[in-house]
């Protein structure tokens, strides 16, 4: 699975073409994730007719089975990989808006994808600033991205959107975290404690003021919060994000946490 994503991530750049896709095609984006989602497998639906490929397979780190939709590369149809554990019902959103720019990211969700049963990894497919800046998906409601986050927002599953910050924009923290738009609930607040308790200096913005790192215009989020469900914004040095070390740490954080409970 590691190399998939990096293969798929390897392939994004600013220059890369990408469309919004229309109003239509959001609408099939969001029945045919529907569609993937309750189907338990892959299953024909309407992402295929966007120019998803979607296939079943096992995880060889984990030996959990899994199903992927990619898709088409070397298109303007450059709209995401999103992938669906399949040895427990869907519980928890993991979220990468900022591929190849927010710098190994992708690790980080893929690796938390793997310690959560039941979690499902949305990865964005095109670089935030391909299409003049069109293509990030974090302050786009017209992205397949944000229709697929929104639809499992309305199914009650908490997202957890990562992202990543240069260490002098807060060179006195490690991560920055925020409930976005939301309250910060009981399951936020145990993150923080967690990544905390694991050694990293955290800003929390619901008691503190974290610059422009706190998602407040981020779609996602304030989805999340008209649908009234917990909503994590992520943001980590590039230090952290540097450090395998560092990695594990804040995953073991967030996995301990377990955001899936009120």
């Amino acid at each position: 699975m590691r190399s998939v994503i990096a293969g798929f991530t390897s392939a994004l750049s600013a220059e890369q073409d990408h469309r919004s896709p229309k109003a239509d095609e959001r609408r099939e984006a969001a029945a045919g994730f529907t569609t993937l989602l309750d189907a338990g497998r892959a299953t024909p639906s309407d992402l295929e007719k966007l120019g998803f490929s979607v296939r079943d397979g096992v995880d060889a780190d984990t030996g959990r089975p899994y199903t992927i939709a990619t898709n088409e590369s070397g298109t303007e149809r450059a709209w995401g990989l999103y992938l669906i554990d399949r040895s427990a019902p869907a519980s928890l959103v993991i979220e990468v808006p900022h591929p190849a720019s927010d710098l190994k990211t992708e690790l980080f969700g893929l690796d938390y994808f793997q310690r959560v049963p039941g979690a499902v990894l949305l990865i964005a497919g095109a670089h935030r600033k391909a299409d003049d800046g069109h293509a990030d998906v974090a302050h786009e409601v017209d992205s397949v991205f944000h229709v697929v986050a929104a639809t499992l927002a309305g199914r009650g599953m908490t997202q957890v959107q990562l992202h990543g910050f240069d260490d002098q924009n807060m060179p006195d923290d490690d991560i920055v975290l925020s409930s976005g738009m939301s309250m910060a609930g009981d399951p936020i607040r145990r993150a923080a404690d967690r990544l905390a308790g694991g050694g990293f200096s955290v800003c929390r913005a619901w008691t503190s003021s974290c610059g422009a790192l706190e998602g407040m215009k981020n779609v996602q989020g304030k989805a999340a919060a008209e649908e009234g469900t917990a909503f994590l914004h992520v943001e980590m040095s590039r230090t952290v994000r540097e450090s395998g070390t560092a990695r594990a740490d804040v995953i073991r954080a967030l996995t301990e946490a377990d955001l899936r409970k009120p």
